[in-house]
């Protein structure tokens, strides 16, 4: 049953600060579970090397945190697997089959993904096409490493090819692998018009992973600061037997100065929910 120790923090308002900060305040607030945020300066796809891994593995379990969910960098350029320019395809790609080795180093049972994004004076169905081709290759290899990939939405202004449940449960039944699932991303889901128990029906089991956080309806917001009925969503999620995580994918410049207090809120505020 869902509950407090399904509270699961993240780096993502901590990028003004080094990492080892934010692993510790995570420590502090007694939370055990962690998504890591694959960006510099705390974690960069192309530059890390395995010793610089091995020494996160290490900081990691020297606080008795378990990692959850890696969460590379997508959502701008130059990182799109639907791109058309085929060389920023190949890149994206790559960057991905390199975010898998890393999950393996780092024993990331899940590697979080978007759809990329295809022109907007264009019709989707080619840069879906494209985005389909990449996922099923991304899913056979993830297979072969023992990682599941998790697929979400994005708002319309960030993608053209899946913004609603029935779109990305399109994409999801599409490829049918094993190793691709579904996320919900709290925001995306309001955004898109859909429903918590929208997403239970079109994935049951295949849906893995919680981003949760407020908004109004837009903005990764820190539970609380915005007007979203997460309450009710917490009790959809449980009703309709959700036993995932739920990540606090709190973002935004208006935390970077002083992340701790977002991070302390919201984790207050599912304590209590859950209690």
């Amino acid at each position: 049953m869902l509950n407090a120790s399904h509270i699961c923090a993240t780096n993502f308002t901590y990028s003004h600060y080094r990492l080892n900060h934010c692993l510790d305040d995570v420590a502090a607030l007694g939370v055990q579970w962690f998504e890591l945020w694959g960006v510099a300066p705390h974690l960069h796809i192309d530059t890390v090397q395995e010793a610089d891994l091995q020494t996160l593995r290490r900081e990691l379990a020297a606080r008795e945190l378990k990692l959850a969910c890696f969460t590379p960098e997508q959502c701008v350029y130059p990182v799109n697997i639907a791109a058309e320019n085929p060389q920023q395809r190949e890149y994206s790609i790559n960057y991905f089959r390199r975010s898998l080795e890393i999950c393996e180093s780092l024993e990331s049972p899940l590697l979080f993904m978007t759809p990329g994004w295809g022109y907007e004076e264009d019709e989707p169905t080619e840069a879906r096409s494209r985005a389909v081709d990449a996922l099923a290759q991304l899913a056979h290899l993830a297979e072969s490493r023992g990682v599941t990939l998790v697929l979400e939405v994005l708002q319309p202004r960030e993608s053209n090819l899946a913004s609603t449940v029935h779109e990305l449960a399109s994409l999801v039944n599409e490829i049918s692998s094993p190793a691709l699932d579904a996320a919900l991303d709290i925001v995306g889901m309001a955004v898109g018009g859909d429903s918590v128990t929208d997403y239970l029906n079109a994935f049951g089991p295949k849906l893995r992973h919680c981003h949760f956080i407020d908004g109004t309806p837009a903005g990764h917001l820190a539970l609380g600061d915005g007007n979203l009925p997460l309450k009710s969503y917490l009790s959809a999620l449980r009703e309709g037997g959700y036993n995932g995580l739920l990540s606090l994918e709190i973002a935004g410049g208006r935390y970077w100065q002083e992340p701790l207090e977002p991070m302390r809120q919201s984790i207050a505020f599912l304590r209590d929910a859950l209690a």
